[in-house]
């Protein structure tokens, strides 16, 4: 038998050979208590293992054809969905309460296949577990998908398996990973109400300057009177909504996906994420997400053995801001010169200055990822407490800028009432 391999030689032996070419199939069988068994084994034919559950004293229940066709539209294909964020965090954490518990990492991924429902969670992880077995590593097994496993994930792995505490470098990596996420949908979530209360109020006043106000103004009319200057401006706005309403809205909407479409372009991004730091209160979020994110991601890699450089490459590469992406480019290259990481990301003067100081208490403590995930902590907290603020701030001021729209219109429409009232009584 050959020996395992980071990647299979094309001078594999036989063995592997046939290997590779043996199908896996899902089974469901009884053993002599009745008991139920799930699990998956490769084989060449139904028939091949179906015979091969009975050497294992196993009666089969149910075989699944051979999954070689969805293994192969498994990797690859544009068609096949990739695994969800959230099946990945739980795919990761039980891998790592698995292999914590002695498991082998073959026994631990079919187990977690079994476990899985059908889709491609499940067809990923027998896919990668046929790799596995055939002598590649597990982080190259994870590459043929790049969809469902990022680069990301899969480097902290590779840095896992190098320092062979791959159980503890998956729990910190589904750590990192539900933090991430769990930021993200509260960002997401806290921005719901805001903007359903925005299109709410903009629906009213446009209902209010389309539909009521002309039917009213209508009847003014008639009686020939001078109107007050308040009710002209809202009868001019109205009458604009009414005749170029669509047109703006159609100008707003090819406005929008000029600027998605030009945010392609790495020129245009990079000025519109440096602008975006300027801003007073959305600039020091983006900052404090982005060095939330950097830092924690920085912390499992370097803890998991991987080395500093390539920690610090790969924590790069999650920062959603493109210029303070462009500026940490020349933190990697102060750093693999020798400089120090704090000086290197005070030189780049980006990050929050808290986190600076943080790198530079561990780099002199010697605790550089335990004082990393503390930095995370703490701006995660600040990003929680201001955009929590910043959000409760916003919701009654939409509240107060509609009802002020609200009362102008009405107040365009009393005045008209009122002096028509007193030009009768005189």
């Amino acid at each position: 038998m050959c020996a395992p391999a980071s990647l299979p030689s094309k001078k594999s032996c036989a063995w592997c050979v046939r290997r590779k070419t043996m199908p896996a199939f899902e089974y469901e069988a009884l053993d002599f208590g009745g008991k139920t068994k799930k699990g998956v084994l490769s084989a060449d034919s139904q028939r091949q293992a179906r015979q091969e559950l009975r050497r294992m004293h196993l009666t089969p229940v149910r075989l699944s054809a051979p999954r070689s066709e969805q293994k192969a539209g498994a990797f690859g294909s544009q068609k096949t969905p990739r695994v969800k964020p959230g099946q990945l965090v739980m795919i990761t954490r039980q891998l790592a309460a698995l292999l914590g518990a002695g498991t082998p990492l073959e026994e631990a991924l079919n187990a977690v296949a079994v476990q899985a429902e059908a889709g491609p969670a499940r067809t990923r992880l027998i896919a990668v577990r046929e790799r596995v077995m055939e002598g590649w590593r597990f982080a190259d097994a994870l590459a043929e998908d790049e969809k469902s496993f990022p680069a990301l994930y899969r480097a902290v792995i590779a840095a896992g398996e190098t320092s062979g505490d791959l159980a503890g470098v998956l729990d910190r990596l589904a750590a990192m990973l539900e933090k991430n996420r769990a930021i993200r949908n509260k960002a997401i979530a806290s921005l719901i109400y805001p903007a359903a209360l925005m299109a709410i109020a903009g629906g009213v006043v446009t209902a209010l300057m389309v539909f009521v106000v002309p039917k009213i103004i209508e009847q003014f009319n008639t009686f020939d009177a001078e109107l007050p200057f308040l009710t002209k401006i809202v009868v001019g706005l109205s009458n604009w909504t009414v005749s170029y309403g669509f047109f703006a809205l159609l100008a707003l909407a090819i406005a929008g996906v000029a600027f998605w479409q030009a945010m392609k372009q790495p020129s245009f991004k990079l000025a519109v994420d440096r602008y975006i730091l300027k801003l007073p209160v959305i600039g020091r979020l983006a900052r404090a997400i982005d060095g939330a994110r950097f830092a924690r991601t920085l912390a499992t890699l370097f803890s998991g053995g991987a080395p500093l450089l390539d920690s610090l490459i790969g924590s790069q590469r999650t920062i959603s801001n493109s210029y303070i992406r462009s500026r940490l480019d020349r933190t990697v290259s102060m750093v693999g010169e020798g400089t120090s990481l704090a000086a290197a990301l005070k030189r780049a003067d980006v990050l929050p200055p808290m986190l600076t100081h943080m790198v530079a208490a561990g780099e002199r403590a010697g605790a550089l990822s335990e004082l990393l995930d503390k930095g995370a902590a703490q701006l995660e907290e600040e990003f929680d407490t201001a955009s929590t603020v910043a959000l409760r701030l916003l919701e009654p001021a939409i509240i107060v800028a509609m009802g002020g729209a609200v009362l102008v219109i009405v107040l365009s429409i009393l005045l008209p009432i009122l002096r028509i009232n007193t030009l009768a009584v005189g």
